[in-house]
């Protein structure tokens, strides 16, 4: 493993993403902001949405489009920092448009009909005028939301529950290079789980017992949580693994094809950049580090 350190002292970054001159924007969720980090390392700040602030695509007319959760409590101790609950001043989750130049907040979506989204994780772009987004909930002293997932225009039109529930909290999120399947990471139960895209908003349902309409790729084994998800050109799977700490590429038929052990317990985010696209940005977020490493397989490159 080679990785390469450009950024150190973030505040549980997550959400990578390249920008066009080779910077690198991500979400400090503990901050509440959303950062760039130049390619000598420099950190600015683009925006401040409060809140908290966690998946971040790019998106047109030189705009990110971020998933707020609503904000954590933290726990903190020597090269530990991990959320410990859901924030006091907490209302609810959403979805919001950063426009890089002047670093305005707009709110784009923050329900879905009568109910109100809960804690907004994660993203991927359709290339169609859409989003998919994962929703994972939040956590309470003595309950939680159940997770789900769910379609919107990039207009702010419309948004549809296309997936619900998912019991462990949906978060990383991801299409196949041909459109036509949908990838979605359970947290707490270790799972992957693909869907048929029928059309924006609309997943073809399995029966029960699945929960959810899903149908599982992979199960992970032993005792591993999953996080944020990329693909890579070929149509691997490759999923952020808490708790072990690792990064693991999964094929299109479930099958784990590799494990790049990284050096702490939380690699939360990972997405591809650099001109062939083979090198891997990825968020250490205990240790508040933003690495990059040479990958394997190129990653997709998204719209915008």
């Amino acid at each position: 493993m080679s990785l390469t350190t450009l950024a150190t002292g973030l505040r549980f970054p997550e959400g990578p993403v390249v920008l066009p001159d080779g910077s690198i924007a991500l979400v400090e969720i503990e901050a509440q902001v959303v950062s760039r980090i130049a390619p000598d390392g420099t950190r600015s700040i683009i925006a401040r949405p409060g809140g908290g602030p966690n998946g971040l695509a790019a998106g047109p007319n030189n705009t990110l489009i971020l998933c707020n959760n609503g904000g954590f409590t933290w726990h903190e101790e020597p090269d530990i920092l991990r959320p410990s609950g859901t924030a006091p001043d907490y209302k609810n989750g959403r979805i919001e448009v950063v426009d890089i130049a002047t670093g305005s907040v707009r709110t784009l979506y923050d329900r879905c009909g009568d109910v109100m989204l809960k804690g907004p994780n994660d993203l991927q772009l359709d290339g169609k005028g859409g989003f998919w987004f994962s929703d994972l909930g939040k956590v309470r002293a003595r309950d939680r939301d159940h997770g789900g997932v769910y379609w919107a225009a990039l207009d702010g039109s419309k948004i549809i529950e296309a997936a619900f529930p998912i019991f462990g909290g949906a978060n990383g999120i991801g299409i196949s290079p041909d459109g036509e399947k949908l990838y979605v990471a359970e947290t707490e139960t270790g799972r992957l789980w693909a869907f048929d895209i029928m059309g924006p908003g609309h997943l073809r349902k399995n029966p029960w017992p699945s929960t959810s309409g899903g149908s599982l790729l992979c199960q992970f084994p032993g005792y591993r949580r999953l996080d944020s998800l990329a693909i890579t050109a070929a149509g691997n799977i490759v999923v952020a693994t808490l708790v072990a700490g690792e990064i693991t590429t999964v094929s299109p038929a479930g099958e784990i094809l590799d494990v790049v052990k990284m050096p702490e317990r939380m690699p939360t985010n990972i997405c591809f950049g650099g001109a062939d696209m083979r090198t891997a940005y990825i968020t250490l977020s205990n240790t508040g580090k933003l690495v990059s490493m040479p990958w394997s397989e190129p990653g997709l490159k998204l719209p915008y």
